[in-house]
């Protein structure tokens, strides 16, 4: 499998600036592996560093033997569809990567290793990050017996800031010597980190109990940061009741894309409430009229990434005014004002 010494390319084609390309910018960010290269034909020439809110240079190439030409030996498959199903126009790359030499990191729901099973070589393998490692018991609310902060971010629709609310996080407490753990569980949090729950591939009777199962392998920690997925918002989600049932959670962050006002499409028709009233319909969740821990959200993560400096200084404000909470943009901004908000609380 992946370590750190292997030499990642990413594959992007034709999502290097579109919201499906989620799993390609988790990797740049988080990714400790050296990455040599980002596929994209569209934008070939480009660095990441110049055309992306991302702190790494990457160059952007045309083609896998571009990649290939620079050391890549792992084809990161960095696209995040909807419905998480392979395009049959990829199977051309994936094939010529495999007859190259190259292992594959596949973040999606169909499964390469059945396909190419016949196909790799002694040094090769295949990471179908989406298939789950064991079948938990059911949840029975244990986390509740645990002493700790367990810190869960909610979002008011997909692709909100979830995942790198909680590595920014994450990376405070390391840094200012709290003992913390991170919880993937979604693809990106699992490749970036090596370990996690796929979620999603769990079925729904035993979601609660996979998440239970990690948060009490980590009950050691004083902080565990535990990976949103999807929103209560949204009419396609199951993700965030499992996450609050599993790992009954303490503290919860707000994530909110701040240049939005509807839910993103296909389901654009619906408007998101005002957030004091998505504050209030978490929090009530979460707590179960009581059975479950007293959890309040703390702050709300704002995205900005689509705004202007101005513009995001103004979101992060007037949301500050309406709530009565500390508002930042984790990337932006830095993380400091929510790590205070759950020390002090």
């Amino acid at each position: 499998m992946l370590d750190n010494s292997s030499k990642v390319a990413i594959y992007m084609q034709g999502h290097l600036f579109t919201e499906n390309g989620k799993m390609g910018y988790g990797a740049l960010r988080y990714m400790s592996n050296e990455i040599v290269a980002v596929i994209d034909s569209e934008n070939s020439g480009q660095n990441t560093k110049d055309c992306l809110p991302i702190n790494r240079s990457v160059p952007v190439v045309e083609s896998l033997d571009s990649a290939i030409a620079l050391g890549a030996e792992v084809l990161l498959l960095g696209i995040a569809n909807s419905g998480g199903k392979i395009p049959n126009s990829w199977y051309l790359v994936i094939d010529n990567a495999i007859s190259k030499g190259l292992s594959i990191i596949n973040g999606l729901h169909d499964k390469l290793s059945l396909r190419y099973k016949n196909s790799l070589n002694k040094k090769q393998w295949i990471w179908d990050v989406r298939i789950p490692q064991f079948t938990p018991q059911i949840a029975s609310g244990k986390a509740l017996q645990t002493n700790n902060k367990r810190i869960l971010c909610v979002g008011t629709d997909m692709a909100s800031g979830k995942m790198t609310t909680s590595l920014e996080l994450y990376a405070w407490a390391k840094k200012n010597n709290i003992k913390s753990s991170f919880i993937a569980t979604g693809q990106i949090g699992i490749t970036v980190t090596g370990k996690g729950i796929p979620l999603d591939a769990f079925k729904v009777d035993h979601a609660c109990g996979a998440v239970e199962k990690m948060v009490l392998e980590e009950s050691i920690s004083d902080w565990v940061f535990i990976e949103g997925q999807g929103s209560l918002l949204h009419p396609g989600s199951t993700a965030t009741l499992p996450l609050m049932r599993g790992s009954c959670a303490t503290h919860l962050i707000l994530c909110h894309r701040a240049d939005l006002t509807n839910l993103r499409p296909p389901v654009e028709h619906i408007k998101i409430p005002h957030l004091n009233k998505v504050i209030e319909l978490n929090e009530s969740l979460s707590r179960a009229c009581g059975v479950f821990s007293e959890s309040k959200v703390v702050g709300i993560s704002l995205n900005t990434n689509k705004l202007n400096l101005e513009s995001a200084k103004k979101a992060v404000e007037y949301w500050e005014s309406e709530t009565n909470l500390p508002v930042t943009d984790v990337v932006r901004f830095g993380p400091e004002k929510l790590a205070k908000a759950i020390k002090n609380c």
